[in-house]
């Protein structure tokens, strides 16, 4: 029996081997029949799979990384699945150009040599944008919880502060993307040249036909679909949780579909649908505390006469802007023990425990709390164009009443256009870095926080001694990436130093300081003070928008401030009428936050929150979110956790009417 099953082995393992080279060797003949029937399409066939297989391995990565937030097995395939989708309509616009180009080579037999230049160059820099964009999505994440977008654009025009930021902050991400964009590109290099064929051998009526089957396959492939529309991220995505429906892109996918929204910024209805322009109106003029026949001109239908509820000389108003402090930096509100000076100082002051920033972004923070504007998919109206001039803001109300009008900055002033915008909109004082008389400290962005409260309070000296009312914003930036400052100063929150914590407890110290030169300075008992926040830092989380991330500290104090506690539901478009009461002035503006010095009836508190293409409308009760190319939905929030409740028409016309209103106020040019 051994000896017959030894033989037997002995016989069936060289039929077994020769199988298996039968095998690969028609294996082998089949690619090599596929290549030479293809001939230059064959380069941009390989590329294509192999693209394809970097970006699935790519994302597979992430969502390993991110298990802790995929809940399910079915989690990971839709995601992996809906994912390869995206990426084969991706490189079929990616390779749209290069193989209609091939084509007509393929078919004619002339050009080959000037197709081998195009196409290795194109090859290349196409492997090389989509390994680097992937390298980079791990650092984005960790910052914004989002893939590449938008923000990736937006940074791109400001190169020196960007550069100096990352060359301080992300040495080494900057040494492991170069190092793989160096690799790529020999890689791709390589590659061209092991699969470039420039001679099909098939006959002209056969690449004819294999030319209209690629067209067919390259558009379908782009489009994804065959309905009325082509792929979007609303076909694909499925999950309360941002970040896992943003996995399922690539990040070449992801900017590249920012850039296009990009360009449809005149609407937000193309985000979330119609709706009548009257009805809009009626509903936004509702939810504010004028009475309908106060709205007198239909040229501005917003606009409508405040009247303040202080009547005395009217006082300067000084807004300290913290860049990126979030609640959960502040003890007071239930956060880290990071900021005593301002915990002290929201004992002493109006303290608004239940406020919320309408973005996440600085600019979308300025746009709130100086213009009262409320928010939108699109960019801030700090960067758009058609609010470069004659848009209505504080500072500009407060000009007409013979203030003179300030912005403090302790970096480029020009950064994210804020200069522009502030001179073309009522501020006539730009004071930055190169304006500064000391500056002890210079990080990424500029002065520290310390120089700029220096600089601050020389400024209100000067500006008291002059004996007409000052309105100054001014805007701090050492709580931002690559978080640093001066040593010496504070004892650190954490053992490393240059950490977001550390930065938050400095820029608290410097805070500090500058109240109590503040409090015996000649223009303290003239003066109504707010530190607020732009936004909080690093908003994520596993939800469509993490509302807890969109709560900021807000404090009003000064000598006429009486100590108060306030537990109302507040939106940073609440601030600027409020101040506008507070320092005696009244009149005509497009603002639809409220006065919070008068009494709010609870069914019309409401914050408003932008979280990329989400929009969250926040009542006491209830949260209606936004999609894109999704129907409202309805939570109820309570402990930082969502359960999904009924929604009404009317929570879903309010919310729409409400992120709706911004964009056509924009486009019409209604608010001024």
């Amino acid at each position: 029996m051994f000896l017959i099953d030894a033989d037997l082995q002995i016989t069936t393992q060289p039929q077994e081997n020769n199988q298996l080279a039968n095998a690969a060797i028609s294996t082998n003949s089949t690619l090599a029949k596929i290549k030479a029937a293809l001939g230059p399409l064959w380069v941009t066939a390989v590329f294509f799979i192999v693209a394809l297989a970097i970006l699935s391995a790519f994302r597979l990565g992430l969502v390993i990384w991110q298990a802790d937030r995929v809940n399910n097995i079915n989690d990971f395939f839709s995601i992996m699945n809906s994912g390869i989708r995206v990426d084969i309509s991706s490189l079929c616009y990616l390779f749209m150009v290069p193989i209609l180009i091939s084509l007509c080579v393929y078919v004619s037999n002339k050009g080959k040599a000037l197709l081998q230049r195009f196409l290795m160059l194109w090859c290349i820099l196409s492997m090389s944008l989509l390994v680097y964009l992937e390298v980079i999505t791990p650092t984005f994440i960790l910052e914004y919880d989002f893939r590449p977008n938008r923000l990736l654009i937006e940074y791109l025009i400001y190169p020196k502060e960007v550069f100096s930021m990352l060359w301080t902050g992300y040495k080494l991400e900057i040494l492991i993307s170069l190092s793989a964009l160096i690799i790529t590109i020999i890689s791709a290099a390589k590659l061209f040249k092991l699969s470039w064929l420039a001679k099909a051998n098939i006959t002209v009526k056969y690449r004819v036909l294999i030319s209209i089957a690629v067209i067919l396959i390259v558009f379908l492939g782009a489009r994804s679909s065959i309905g009325h529309r082509p792929l979007n991220p609303a076909m694909v995505f499925f999950s309360t949780d941002h970040l896992l429906n943003d996995l399922i892109l690539n990040s070449s996918y992801s900017v590249a579909f920012a850039v296009k929204q990009m360009g449809l910024e005149n609407s937000s209805e193309k985000y979330y649908g119609k709706m009548e322009q009257g009805k809009i109106i009626d509903i936004v003029r509702q939810n504010t505390l004028s009475d309908s026949k106060d709205f007198t001109n239909d040229n501005f239908p917003t606009q409508v006469m405040h009247q303040a509820s202080y009547s005395g000389k009217p006082k300067n108003l000084v807004i300290l802007l913290q860049e990126s402090l979030g609640a959960r930096y502040v003890g007071h509100l239930g956060g880290l023990p990071l900021t005593p000076n301002l915990d002290k100082l929201m004992t002493q002051g109006w303290n608004f425990s239940n406020l919320y920033a309408t973005g996440t972004r600085s600019v979308r923070g300025i746009e709130a709390v100086i213009t009262g504007f409320t928010p939108t998919p699109s960019r801030s109206v700090v960067k758009l164009d058609k609010s470069q001039r004659e848009f209505f803001t504080i500072a500009k109300l407060l000009n007409e009443n013979d203030y003179h009008t300030q912005f403090i900055y302790g970096g480029e002033s020009h950064f994210d256009n804020m200069k522009s915008f502030f001179l073309g909109n009522g501020f006539t004082d730009i004071v930055d870095l190169v304006d500064f008389e000391k500056v002890d400290f210079e990080g990424s962005w500029g002065a520290s926080d310390e120089d700029l409260y220096d600089q601050a309070h020389l400024e209100f000296e000067k500006l008291h001694k002059q004996k007409a009312p000052f309105f100054s914003l001014v805007f701090t930036s050492s709580n931002h990436t690559p978080f640093e400052y001066p040593d010496g100063k504070i004892t650190q929150y954490d053992q490393k130093k240059n950490t977001r914590n550390n930065a938050a407890k400095y820029s608290d110290y410097a805070l500090g300081q500058f109240i109590k030169k503040a409090k015996k300075s000649s223009y303290w008992q003239d003066t109504i003070f707010l530190v607020v926040a732009d936004h909080d830092s690093r908003v994520g989380g596993a939800s469509l928008v993490p509302i807890d991330h969109f709560r900021i500290p807000g404090v009003i104090f000064g000598e006429s401030i009486k100590a108060k506690p306030d537990d109302r539901l507040v939106s940073q478009i609440d601030l600027a009428p409020t101040l506008l009461s507070l320092i005696g002035v009244s009149g005509y503006t497009p603002m639809l936050g409220h006065d919070l010095t008068k009494n709010i009836p609870l069914s019309k508190q409401r914050a408003m929150m932008q979280y990329d293409k989400t929009f969250a409308y926040m009542t006491p009760d209830a949260v209606t979110i936004l999609q894109p190319g999704k129907d409202a939905r309805a939570f109820n929030y309570q402990n930082k956790q969502f359960t999904e409740r009924p929604i009404t028409k009317s929570m879903s016309d309010q919310a729409k009417a409400h992120v709706l209103f911004g964009s056509l106020a924009y486009k019409n040019q209604w608010y001024q």
